[in-house]
């Protein structure tokens, strides 16, 4: 189960990414446009800002992202719904998908789906995060791969998920997409406050640990998480009153060829 609150611990930060993302999308006045893994809502009703006049939809699988993006207010149909099995209506002429792709096994064949279905000239924009192989998620991996978690916890560990933005250009370019990809390091700068968690730490509750802490009782997610807080610790010191946390995301935008729907 998300938890909207925890998630959005770091608003700031999570949503610096979406409006990179936004700012190379040159559309002008789409007639639809969808947000494809919303969460909380509060990025998807920047998209109704910047294209007032479209038709806006924002899917998540979580009932309790869509409830918090309801109680916005903005004009935006938001819906419980599985990524997954969306289909284009045939209007939408903008579709993003920002941090949600990287939980979805095989996304890449969606990618290719949706080039294939959108109409020509539509733009596919999606942003993962990149940071699988950083110092927080190989400490994560290291104690999961404890006696004590490992038949819990080590499976639910997903491997690197994405791809780099080489291999989604090309993925998109052979789907008869023109491609824009990159990736960006960022460096965030979390404040590190006296007797408080570690900062990495809270991070990750709102995404990276949320399986391992539905897996564990109280007491196994209490003795993980002091674990891991002291490897995270370690691994990220505290330097004038802040912790220094890189996190690298892959970005592609892609615009539908007039030959896209001929590429199943």
């Amino acid at each position: 189960m998300w938890d909207p609150t925890t998630y959005l611990r770091f608003g700031d930060e999570r949503s610096r990414p979406f409006y990179d993302l936004l700012a190379r999308i040159p559309a002008e006045r789409p007639r639809a446009v969808v947000d494809l893994g919303c969460g909380p809502g509060q990025l998807t009703a920047v998209l109704a800002e910047r294209w007032p006049t479209s038709r806006l939809r924002g899917l998540d699988s979580s009932p309790e992202m869509i409830e918090r993006a309801e109680a916005l207010g903005a004009p935006v149909d938001f819906a419980v719904a599985d990524l997954r099995d969306w289909v284009p209506a045939g209007d939408e002429d903008v579709v993003v998908s920002n941090a949600a792709l990287q939980w979805v096994p095989g996304h890449q064949e969606l990618l290719r789906r949706w080039a294939a279905e959108l109409p020509a000239g539509a733009w596919l924009a999606m942003q993962v995060p990149g940071n699988f192989a950083a110092d927080s998620h190989r400490a994560l991996r290291e104690v999961a791969d404890r006696p004590t978690w490992r038949a819990e916890v080590a499976p639910l560990l997903r491997a690197d998920p994405v791809d780099d933005p080489a291999d989604y250009a090309a993925l998109l370019t052979a789907a008869g997409c023109a491609v824009d990809a990159w990736e960006t390091t960022y460096v965030h700068l979390l404040p590190a406050r006296p007797a408080a968690e570690h900062p990495v730490l809270a991070w990750m509750e709102g995404t990276a640990l949320r399986p391992v802490r539905a897996a564990l009782d109280a007491a196994g997610w209490s003795a993980f998480r002091a674990e891991l807080g002291v490897r995270l610790t370690a691994a990220y010191p505290v330097r004038q009153g802040q912790v220094y946390f890189p996190f690298r995301r892959v970005f592609v935008v892609a615009r539908t060829g007039d030959h896209a729907q001929e590429n199943p």
